[in-house]
C-alpha cells in the first residue's frame, strides 16, 4: 500500500483551452485547465498551465520548485470529474507508466502478503483466484521474479501480469467504493 505524498510529474490526459465545459462562469471568466495522471500514485490532477503548448500525452514536472509548463496544481479530481477525451486517454496513460515502472510492478508480485487470514493481495488482481495464488507463491519461493516476462514464462496461466495490474489500477480509479487501493492512493 502506498503513503500519502505530492506527485512529482505528471502525464496529460486533456488540454481545456477554454476551461471546462461544465463551468457555471461565462466562458471569458474561465481559466485554461489541464486534466492529468501522477506517474506514482496513479492521482487524477487538475492543473492550470503557464502555457497552451502542452500535448496530450506529455509528461509534465509539477513538483516544488520552478515548473515549466504548470503554474500549479489546482485540485485532485476524481475519475467522474474527467472530460470524455482525458477517460479515453486514461487506459493508454496507465499503460504506459506500468510498462515504464515494471519492476515496482513485478517487486508487488515478489512481496504481496495476506491481507486477513481469507484475503491475498494477488487475489485483488482480477483473474486471479486461490489455485493460481498458490502457483505464483510456490514460484516467487524458487526464485523471485524478475520482469513480466519471466512471470509470463514461469507461470504458464498468466500470459499478461502487466495487463492484471492496468485492470486493477483502473478499477481503482473508477470504482469510488473499492475497499483496498494497492497501486492508487484515495
Amino acid at each position: 500500500m502506498k503513503t500519502e505524498k505530492k506527485e512529482v510529474n505528471a502525464i496529460v490526459l486533456d488540454v481545456l483551452q477554454k476551461g471546462h465545459p461544465d463551468d457555471p462562469r461565462p466562458p471569458f471568466k474561465r481559466e485554461p485547465l489541464i486534466q492529468g495522471i501522477g506517474l506514482t500514485q496513479f492521482k487524477l490532477l487538475e492543473m492550470v498551465p503557464k502555457t497552451l503548448e502542452i500535448q496530450i500525452h506529455e509528461n509534465v514536472y509539477i513538483g516544488d520548485g520552478e515548473r515549466e509548463k504548470i503554474e500549479r496544481v489546482k485540485r485532485r479530481i476524481s475519475y467522474d470529474d474527467l472530460t470524455q477525451t482525458a477517460k479515453l486517454e486514461l487506459p493508454f496513460a496507465v499503460e504506459r507508466i506500468v510498462k515504464e515502472k515494471e519492476p515496482e510492478f513485478v517487486l508487488f508480485f515478489n512481496k504481496s502478503i495476506s491481507i486477513s487470514p481469507k484475503l491475498h493481495m494477488l487475489h485483488l488482481l482480477p483473474g486471479i483466484g486461490k489455485k493460481l495464488m498458490w502457483e505464483i507463491l510456490e514460484e516467487r519461493n524458487k526464485k523471485p521474479f524478475e520482469s513480466f516476462a519471466d512471470i509470463n514464462q514461469r507461470i504458464k496461466s498468466l500470459p499478461h501480469p502487466e495487463k492484471m495490474i492496468i485492470s486493477r489500477v483502473m478499477e481503482e480509479l473508477q470504482d469510488p467504493s473499492v475497499k483496498y487501493h494497492l497501486f492508487t492512493s484515495r
